[in-house]
């Protein structure tokens, strides 16, 4: 799948971690990519699935939602029909 990555403007900060996640992003990281590198990609992806489970969430509710409205009529439809 491919990510859509922003190129825009960024923004210098710090951020302390643990020796272990420093070792793991260092093997995480792609052939000449720098650890900011490693971090702005992996977060982009993790935010990324975030977002896709929050409308997945969105959509099953109105599905359930719509679903529990139509069930009855469904149900007494299929009692009309014979067996196949």
């Amino acid at each position: 799948m491919a990510m859509e990555y922003y190129c825009g403007m960024k923004r210098k900060t710090s951020v302390t971690l643990s020796e272990d996640i420093v070792k793991i992003l260092d093997k995480t990281a792609k052939p000449d990519e720098s650890r900011s590198e490693v971090i702005e990609r992996l977060l982009r992806e993790r935010l990324a699935a975030l977002a896709r489970q929050a409308a997945d969430d969105r959509d099953r509710a109105l599905i359930d939602q719509h679903a529990a409205k139509r069930n009855p009529d469904v149900l007494e439809t299929l009692s009309h029909q014979g067996d196949l």
